[in-house]
Parts: C-alpha cells; structure tokens; sequence
C-alpha cells in the first residue's frame, strides 16, 4: 500500500516543481500564469515564489524514496495546496491560466488525501517489532 503514498508524493513533487521555471523572469512567469508582473517588487515575489515551490517539490520527491520524510512532504504539500486553493476561491475572477493550476492543485491535494490515507493504514496495520 506504501506505493500509492510514494506515487502521490511525486505527483505532488512534480506539479510543485514546474512552476520553478518561474524564477527565470517575467517570459516564464507570463508562460506559467497568463501574466508578469512589471513592478520589480511584484517579479521579485513572484520569482521567490518560484524557488519556495522548488523547496516544495524537492521535498515532496525526495519523500516518495525516503519514508521518513513522507508525513512532512504530506503536510507541507497540503497546506501549499490547500492555501492555493483557498485565496483562488476567495478571491475568483482569475484567468484560464491559473484555472489549470486550481485544477493542478485539486489533483494534488486528491493524491495528498490517498497518500496520507494509505500511509496511516500502512502504519496502522504493520506490527511493531518487538511486540
């Protein structure tokens, strides 16, 4: 059962990773987004947002092979996600653009509850040694 916490854990690693090209500059970000900040403070917290989700997924697909790691990468996955998706529906109104990264991350979040779901039964269920 462990596998489909290590499948979904790079699932998640992976959505979380391609935003990272974002902190090439405004052309990636327009790519990823629809939009680029012409304010140099806006593009400096947009590329910086580009790098922390870099740490997310890094994270995320080190977990998938590190069991140690997992119940980390899974919260720390849930709550980019869920937060993602909170101030989108929030705030609405958003364009096609992150309309695919709300549909990106309802599937992330989907892979983060089976995960977490099959890791807790996968604890549950195997005996402790010397017991």
């Amino acid at each position: 059962m462990r596998i489909l916490t290590t499948l979904a854990l790079l699932v998640v690693g992976i959505i979380h990773l391609i935003p990272v090209s974002g902190v090439l500059g405004p052309e990636h970000l327009a790519r990823l987004y629809g939009a680029a900040p012409s304010d140099p403070s806006a593009l400096i917290l947009m590329r910086h947002r580009a790098v922390l989700f870099g740490i997310v997924g890094a994270v995320c697909v080190l977990a998938a092979f590190k069991p140690a790691f997992q119940w980390l990468a899974l919260v720390l996955g849930g709550f980019s996600v869920v937060s993602f998706l909170w101030l989108a529906w929030a705030t609405g109104g958003f364009n096609a653009h992150l309309q695919r990264v709300v549909v990106a991350d309802v599937l992330a979040l989907l892979c983060l509850v089976v995960g977490a779901a099959t890791l807790a039964w996968a604890e549950h269920t195997t005996p402790v040694p010397g017991t």
